[in-house]
C-alpha cells in the first residue's frame, strides 16, 4: 500500500515538471526562429543594396531588367511586299496615251530601232551604276516622249546624265529636281495637268516637262548649244561653265552606242589643256550650225 502511494506521489511530480520543460524547450526554438529571420533579413537587405548599386553602375542592366519584367506580347510582322517597278514609273493619269497611227519616216528615226534602245539602255545602266529595268524604263519614256516633241531622243538623255546622274530623286541647292532638274517653282504650271508640283519627282513627269522646255530653249535660242546655254541657266554669260560641252560630248558617245559601236563605260579623265582663245563670231556660227540633232 505503501510503495502505491510513493509511486503515484513521484508521477504527479514528474507530471508537474513536464509542463516547465516544455515550456523552456518552446521558448529556446522561438528564440533560434527569431534568430534565423533576422540573419535572413540582413542578408537580404545587403544583397538588395549591392544589386542597387550594380544597377546605378550598370544602367544598361536596369533597362534590360526593366524589360524583361515589362515585357510586351511580340506583334507578329506584316509582309511588306514592294510595288512592281512599273506602278514607280507610272505615267501621271492626265498624261495621254501614246499615239496608235502609223508612224512617220521621222518618228521611226527618232524612236530607233529595238536594238538601239537596248544598246543604249544597256551602256547608260553599266556607266551611271543604274538597275537595267529601270534604265530600261528610263530609255523608253525618252524615246517616246522623244517622238511626241520631236526631239532627239539621244540628247535628252544626255541631259538626264549629266544633270542627275540619271537619279530621278535628285535636287540641287537651287531646287531643280529630278532626271532633268527641271526648276519645278518656275515651271509649276507645266505640271498642273500631271498632279501638280509633288511630280516633279515622278520620272515620266519630270522627263516629259524637261524635254519641253528643252525644245522650247533650243528654238528660242535658235541652236542646241544656245538651248543648252539657256537651260542650265547661263544665257545672260559669255560661257556655261562647260556645261554644253559635256552635255554634247555624251550625245555623241550615246550616237556611236546607239549605232552599236563598242564605248567604254568609264571616260578616261583628260589632261587639262590650256585656255583657247575665244574664236570670232564667225567660227562660232559655223561650229554652231555644224551641230546635227534628229528632229531640230
Amino acid at each position: 500500500m505503501i510503495n502505491r502511494i510513493t509511486g503515484a506521489t513521484q508521477f504527479a511530480r514528474t507530471m508537474a515538471r513536464q509542463p516547465a520543460a516544455w515550456f523552456s524547450t518552446t521558448r529556446v526554438s522561438a528564440k533560434g526562429v527569431l534568430t534565423t529571420a533576422q540573419h535572413t533579413l540582413t542578408i537580404l537587405g545587403v544583397t538588395a543594396l549591392v544589386v542597387m548599386a550594380v544597377l546605378f553602375v550598370r544602367p544598361d542592366l536596369a533597362k534590360a531588367l526593366s524589360n524583361s519584367l515589362n515585357h510586351e506580347p511580340e506583334v507578329e510582322a506584316v509582309a511588306v511586299v514592294a510595288p512592281p517597278l512599273s506602278a514607280l514609273m507610272e505615267t501621271p493619269s492626265s498624261t495621254p496615251a501614246a499615239s496608235t497611227a502609223p508612224l512617220t519616216a521621222e518618228e521611226k528615226a527618232l524612236l530607233g530601232t529595238q536594238k538601239q534602245q537596248q544598246w543604249v539602255t544597256s551602256w547608260l545602266s553599266k556607266r551611271y551604276r543604274v538597275a537595267g529595268d529601270a534604265a530600261n524604263m528610263l530609255v523608253s519614256t525618252a524615246y517616246l516622249t522623244a517622238r511626241e516633241i520631236k526631239l532627239d531622243p539621244l540628247l535628252i538623255l544626255a541631259v538626264m546624265a549629266i544633270e542627275s546622274g540619271l537619279n530621278p530623286f535628285a535636287e540641287s541647292p537651287v531646287g531643280a529636281q529630278g532626271l532633268m532638274q527641271v526648276m519645278s517653282k518656275v515651271h509649276h504650271d507645266k505640271f498642273q495637268e500631271m498632279g501638280g508640283l509633288q511630280a516633279a519627282l515622278n520620272p515620266v513627269a519630270n522627263i516629259r516637262v524637261g524635254s519641253l522646255i528643252l525644245k522650247d530653249y533650243v528654238t528660242r535660242g535658235g541652236s542646241v548649244e544656245a538651248g543648252l546655254k539657256i537651260y542650265v541657266g547661263a544665257a545672260a554669260f559669255e560661257h556655261d561653265d562647260g556645261y554644253g560641252s559635256k552635255v554634247l560630248a555624251e550625245y555623241q558617245r550615246l550616237k556611236q552606242v546607239s549605232a552599236g559601236k563598242k564605248v567604254p563605260t568609264i571616260t578616261p579623265m583628260m589632261a587639262a589643256a590650256p585656255a583657247k582663245p575665244t574664236p570670232p563670231v564667225a567660227a562660232v556660227d559655223k561650229s554652231v550650225s555644224g551641230t546635227q540633232i534628229a528632229g531640230l
